[in-house]
């Protein structure tokens, strides 16, 4: 047999053929929505791949159901996306670690051994998965909130202060909640409350509370900026876990942001500011439409 040299063209289609199958690797970020152990399967609301894919909620397949150890509906992961000629899978899956508002994690550390040592009496912290406690506190309209009237109800909280002069953590946080407004305006107070809670009640009362949700025109029926005593605000930041502490007359805080279903349960307690909008408007649908979204234990 006498062999040619490859002419330019066929040179070109061995290339592209080569391309077409080539494994293709791309590190990403999402928010997990659903898991479906049986199948191998995790739902999640995608980070855009630049060149890629478009921020997106889909599912992935993973190989191993190992990769889904000690993952659940709610929390913000890392993970590789692999694409061959066959199929497309999920694997490197890791829960993203959160490192704090500071440039230095020691100062997260020191920001909750602080809060500790100027709170003693803290409440122990509600898990994923347990109902979470009653409390009282005042809205914006000085008109006194109690969670359980909220029952039945999905309810979004998170936790801000109004002298924050930072954009993108108390700012980022409120226009979350300003985009959540919008996104389910239907259904907000029908099917859904959002409550904003500050951590400094010290200088946010409720007149100050009600310019801070004009400027995110919150429907203050729905919207509810509270506020109350130091012992009161104490508590909820506590029950979730939410550390504050004043620092040359402005404060050093973490950021929470929490789910509550229809039932009362914490399904959700998304640390920072890493997620999109557009993913924690993703998981507040799947918890409307579905109820409680509690992580099923791992099987062994």
């Amino acid at each position: 047999m006498i062999l040619r040299p490859l002419t330019s063209w066929m040179l070109v289609a061995l290339l592209c053929t080569t391309c077409v199958f080539a494994e293709q690797r791309f590190s990403t970020r999402g928010l997990v929505l659903k898991l479906d152990r049986s199948h191998n399967v995790l739902v999640v609301s995608s980070d855009a791949i630049p060149g890629y894919m478009e921020a997106m909620t889909m599912p992935y397949s993973v190989r191993d159901v190992k990769e889904l150890r000690g993952l659940g509906p709610g929390m913000v992961i890392d993970f590789t996306l692999v694409v061959d000629a066959n199929a497309s899978f999920a694997e490197d899956i890791r829960k993203h670690k959160y490192q704090g508002l500071e440039s230095d994690p020691l100062t997260a550390r020191r920001l909750k051994l602080l809060n500790q040592m100027a709170n003693p009496a803290t409440v122990k912290s509600v898990a994923v998965g347990e109902a979470v406690p009653n409390f009282t506190l005042i809205d914006q309209n000085r008109h006194k909130v109690v969670l359980s009237r909220f029952a039945g109800k999905v309810v979004a909280l998170n936790f801000v202060y109004t002298r924050c002069a930072l954009p993108n953590f108390c700012f980022r946080s409120s226009n979350n909640f300003g985009l959540l407004q919008r996104r389910f305006i239907e259904r907000l107070g029908r099917d859904l409350v959002l409550l904003t809670v500050t951590f400094d009640p010290l200088h946010d009362d409720s007149r100050t509370l009600a310019k801070y949700a004009a400027i995110w025109k919150a429907d203050p029926n729905n919207w509810h900026f509270l506020t109350g005593s130091t012992d009161d605000v104490r508590r909820v930041c506590d029950l979730f876990g939410e550390d504050a502490f004043q620092d040359e007359g402005l404060m050093n805080h973490s950021l929470h942001t929490v789910i509550i279903n229809r039932k009362g349960k914490l399904v959700a307690n998304l640390e920072g500011n890493e997620f999109s909008a557009k993913q924690l408007g993703d998981y507040v649908q799947e918890v409307l439409a579905n109820g409680a979204l509690e992580p099923t234990p791992f099987a062994k």
